[in-house]
């Protein structure tokens, strides 16, 4: 797990980037609002405020991003003011809760602003339970939010704008579909069901501390489509929890109340959700955890107890996101896998058309957009089979063609990388030989999209190998991996495609 992700490849060091860009807008927001004259509540949300300004907003554009970023306190709040006028009624609040958790899910379907949308009103209604806000803050809470969601923007966007060089985030569900056929509708409804049963099992485990259990189950739902993809999420959501609270009762408990030791451990939590994000959700809940466990101790609430309460909540809320994901409206691992496949294999398709259309002279082919499309929705799949290649998983036969599909599904993108570079020189040429090889690849994606799982015709076989001629040997390569995909995505009679 350390290898995971301290030896992780870091392009361009995105993530380092992306964590001390973190640390340094939490802590101006945490500074303006100490500077405007807020209490010690107000800097926490305020500097959970920023936190989530820029974690959330993954929109493709700089300017996607500002409106998104803009968006966010029309969003969170109301949510903020809805949790505070509900803190003395119980029942509607709890139902307010579970309206926010469909809704914010069911914001998915809207794509990456809707998503960042979702989250943030979560969030609030969260932290709002956290810090027990009532109507009489209201003013002092308000400001902190506006105040830190500025202070971050200001960072991202004018001191450190960088992600005019990042390529555009995966789609967080495959598109298509009405009504409960729609995943993100199925979603919403899971994470309903999960988000009551954890907060009915939550308030009888803790009557103070039981949105714990409800965020549990909603951040086991962010960023997941299928049962696999949630059960392995959830047990990743308990280990980074055992573990962060094994070094919480080493290093929060004793620096409890010494607020520099506490702020300097702060910034190294801030930094690693951010860094590890993106590749160990074990090693981010560490980070969190520990984060929760020092805000606790600046609040003079910590105590051994209430971390081993923490671990309690956290096992309900992922209790209850595993019995939604398995009974309520399932999504199978082996429909989603299927879906962003099918997707790959036409990008596959349309980046060797418009590479071939290129070097054939056409003015307006451009392929190199289709590879970087390419290479997010290969994230995608790697995501999705992620239960299938996982360590526990015990279904061996599944696992392997879980790996060889995806090992020749990077086949496929090496190739086309290759053939890319190939159409970008202005000296490639064009024979019949290259549209001859053109349309074998195009009839192996189209075999492999009309009958993945059935019986049948099979692609086309790899036609003569080129001596010479560099796109015809990337255009070999392509029909070759193509070729061998069609043993692995086309399972045995009645058996799933490459999971269950």
């Amino acid at each position: 797990m350390l290898k995971r992700v301290f030896v992780a490849a870091d392009p361009g060091r995105t993530r380092l980037r992306f964590a001390t860009r973190a640390v340094l807008g939490i802590g101006l927001a945490v500074v303006v609002c100490g500077l405007a004259g807020h209490s010690l509540v107000g800097a926490v949300i305020g500097g959970l405020a920023a936190l989530l300004a820029l974690f959330t907003v993954t929109d493709t554009t700089i300017r996607g991003q500002a409106v998104t970023t803009a968006l966010l306190p029309a969003v969170g709040l109301p949510v903020l003011a809805l949790a505070a006028e509900l803190h003395d009624r119980p029942v509607a609040r709890d139902l307010a809760f579970l309206a926010v958790v469909g809704v914010g899910v069911y914001a998915r379907r809207w794509g990456p602003r809707g998503h960042s949308l979702g989250v943030f009103a979560f969030m609030t209604y969260f932290i709002a339970q956290f810090l027990r806000a009532t109507p009489d803050r209201l003013p002092e809470l308000y400001a902190a939010v506006l105040l830190s969601v500025l202070s971050a923007a200001a960072v991202r966007f004018g001191l450190w704008c960088y992600e005019r060089r990042l390529p555009p985030p995966p789609a967080v569900a495959p598109p298509g579909g009405t009504g409960l056929a729609r995943i993100t509708t199925r979603q919403a409804v899971q994470a309903t069901a999960g988000a009551g049963f954890a907060l009915v099992v939550g308030q009888l485990v803790s009557g103070q501390r039981w949105y714990w259990a409800v965020g549990a189950t909603w951040w086991i739902f962010v960023n997941t489509t299928s049962r696999g993809e949630t059960l392995v999420r959830g047990f990743r959501r308990v280990l980074g929890t055992v573990i962060g609270i094994g070094i919480g009762l080493l290093v929060a408990v004793p620096v409890a109340g010494d607020p520099v030791a506490t702020c300097v451990l702060l910034a190294a939590c801030v930094f690693g959700i951010f860094y590890t994000a993106a590749v160990s959700y074990t090693w981010m809940m560490l980070c969190v955890t520990l984060l929760a466990s020092l805000l606790y101790g600046l609040l003079d609430l910590l105590d051994p107890a209430l971390l081993a309460l923490r671990l309690a909540e956290t096992g309900v809320g992922a209790l209850g996101a595993v019995l939604a994901v398995l009974f309520v409206l399932p999504v199978t691992t082996h429909a989603v896998t299927d879906a962003w496949i099918q997707r790959a294999l036409t990008c596959v398709r349309a980046a060797t058309t418009e590479a071939a259309a290129r070097m054939a002279g056409v003015p307006d082919a451009d392929p190199a957009p289709r590879v970087a499309e390419l290479e997010q929705l290969l994230g995608r799949v790697r995501l999705a089979v992620a239960p299938l290649v996982h360590p526990l998983n015990p279904m061996l036969v599944r696992k392997r063609r879980a790996r060889q599909v995806l090992a020749l599904l990077d086949a496929c993108a090496r190739e086309i990388r290759g053939l890319v570079a190939v159409a970008a020189d202005p000296e490639a040429s064009h024979d019949a030989r290259l549209a001859t090889a053109c349309h074998r690849v195009e009839a192996s994606v189209q075999a492999l999209i009309d009958s993945p799982a059935s019986k049948g015709p099979r692609p086309p076989e790899p036609g003569p190998a080129p001596v010479a001629e560099p796109a015809l040997a990337h255009l070999h390569g392509l029909e070759r991996a193509l070729s061998e995909l069609a043993t692995p995505l086309r399972a045995p009679s009645g058996s799933p495609l490459v999971g269950a």
